[in-house]
């Protein structure tokens, strides 16, 4: 599941939260997605309905791709 994670993020994420997480036009995951989103059904739905400058992913991921990078973002990019 990382790896199918770590591709959508790549395809959908990296443009505005940079390759590594780093942040850039988005906010900056590395490190941080887990202390703002302790629990990983907010970060999902936050994947999924968007947020001010954050657009919806909804139609162009699916519910699986959308959990495969809430898991990579906390489990490889939130270690960093």
């Amino acid at each position: 599941m990382l790896v199918e994670g770590q591709k959508a993020y790549s395809q959908n994420c990296a443009s505005c939260h940079g390759a590594a997480g780093g942040g850039g036009y988005g906010l900056k995951l590395a490190g941080v997605v887990t202390v703002k989103y302790p629990n990983i059904d907010d970060q999902i739905a936050l994947i999924v309905n968007g947020k001010g400058a954050m657009p919806s992913f909804s139609k162009n991921l699916t519910t699986e791709q959308i959990t495969a990078v809430s898991r990579y973002t906390r489990e490889v990019l939130g270690t960093e």
